[in-house]
């Protein structure tokens, strides 16, 4: 699918995005861990509290990309500088956010959502981390959930702060673009196959994108950029639920991001058993308890599964 604007080309490292560029990482890709490790993880998970950090490996299955996977396609990054100091590259932010909210805004909570909504509920989870901007923990019923990088159905005005819905946004932006509006189903299906940057999409120079319509400011998505920290409340609600907790589970990240991998390596430090689970390598995987490999899709229900036999 399109990646809704540019915001998933972008990678960060101690709080503030770092440059670099999406794509596939070395493997292992394909390792499948036995029954036995999984279920010595599950004892290990439900001796106390727990917290989940989760990477966009979760919502793979719900049609959206993943940017370290054996298939990921390389993509450079917008940074937050470049947003917010030309006009020209929020005009092609906003030309490529407007073809592919669409595909966005249809993706549904996968199985591996509601398995980790239904572990939340059998196990002592204390809450969601999620570096995912998708909003498919929360609906899928896991709470509390903290979304580290923020949420792309949400639009924050950088002057006076007015947060608004990318819905609505989107209805103005096909208003003022009717071309880009009659061509929208062609558009995305060029931004499917087309090479990053090689697409109609990005030849926006008359594309037009409104003002904040309380102080005329300029709109951006509510989510963190390459470049930007992460707001210091958002830190704060991720820190007391990994206080809270006594074990951490990582699902479905490379943790190539520092705002990740912080809490891996806090857990380490401080004795907390560490808990990753995924398909390919981690940038924690030296850290952790123990290492689970195999599709999120198989894991996850399959914990459901077992925890769900051992109930009264």
């Amino acid at each position: 699918m399109p990646d809704v604007g540019g915001w998933f080309r972008t990678a960060r490292d101690g709080g503030v995005a770092t440059h670099g560029r999406w794509g596939a990482v070395a493997g292992p890709f394909g390792l499948v861990s036995t029954d036995d490790e999984l279920r010595a993880a599950l004892d290990l998970l439900s001796d106390g509290p727990t917290m989940v950090l989760s990477g966009a490996g979760m919502s793979t299955g719900s049609g959206l990309p993943d940017y370290r996977g054996p298939d990921a396609v390389p993509r450079s990054p917008m940074t937050y500088d470049e947003f917010v100091s030309s006009d020209l590259s929020r005009r092609r932010y906003w030309a490529r956010s407007t073809v592919g909210w669409r595909w966005f805004r249809q993706a549904e909570p996968g199985v591996t959502h509601v398995a980790l909504a239904e572990l939340g509920g059998m196990l002592d989870v204390v809450g969601v981390v999620t570096q995912n901007v998708d909003g498919l923990h929360t609906r899928a019923g896991s709470a509390p959930v903290v979304d580290l990088h923020g949420s792309l159905d949400r639009v924050v005005c950088l002057s006076c702060g007015a947060v608004t819905g990318r819905e609505r946004l989107q209805e103005e932006l096909l208003a003022l673009n009717p071309r880009f509006a009659a061509q929208l189903d062609d558009l995305a299906e060029e931004a499917r196959s087309a090479p990053d940057g090689d697409a109609e999409v990005d030849r926006t120079e008359t594309f037009r994108y409104p003002d904040c319509e309380v102080c005329g400011g300029v709109l951006k998505p509510d989510v963190v950029f390459f470049g930007e920290n992460v707001a210091r409340d958002v830190v704060a609600r991720a820190n007391d639920l990994f206080e809270r907790a006594g074990s951490l589970l990582v699902v479905g990240t490379s943790l190539t991001v520092m705002s990740g991998l912080r809490f891996v390596r806090r857990a380490a430090k401080d004795g907390k058993p560490v808990v990753i689970v995924g398909d390919g390598a981690t940038r924690g995987d030296e850290l952790a308890t123990m290492r689970l490999h195999g599709r999120l899709e198989n894991v996850l229900p399959r914990w459901v599964d077992w925890l769900r036999e051992l109930a009264p």
